[in-house]
């Protein structure tokens, strides 16, 4: 499979917000809400997960730019999932749109969404390179 047939591909990642994952824990604000730096980083994993089955085991990717916008809050104990989508490729720079949501009562609420630029590398490679 080319690179290019990638797009389409996509990924989730879910977590349960905990007191770790607030802004006050990562210094991010001051208070107990889901940090925007944790719900990149959901987003972040979600397109990893979109194509780790594309990738041979001497390459990865690895991100280089997100604009994210996080739109409403989530307390301690709400479920969140990120879901990441390859929407175009272009050499070895995959864009992804990005969305994170919670549920509550039921129902599927958006929190956050944006787009995210990871870039394949060679993992040898890529570290020699950063020594």
């Amino acid at each position: 499979m080319t690179t290019a047939e990638w797009v389409g591909s996509t990924g989730t990642a879910s977590l349960v917000v905990t007191e770790d994952d607030t802004a006050i824990a990562v210094g991010s604000g001051d208070l107990p809400v889901f940090a925007t730096p944790i719900m990149i980083a959901l987003m972040e994993a979600a397109a990893c997960e979109a194509v780790a089955a594309h990738l041979a085991a001497h390459r990865t990717s690895v991100g280089t730019r997100v604009e994210i916008r996080h739109s409403a809050p989530s307390m301690v104990g709400t479920d969140v999932t990120a879901r990441a989508e390859v929407v175009e490729v272009h050499g070895s720079r995959l864009t992804f749109a990005v969305s994170a949501s919670h549920t509550v009562g039921g129902e599927d609420m958006e929190i956050g969404a944006g787009t995210h630029v990871r870039v394949i590398v060679d993992r040898e490679r890529f570290l020699l390179r950063e020594r």
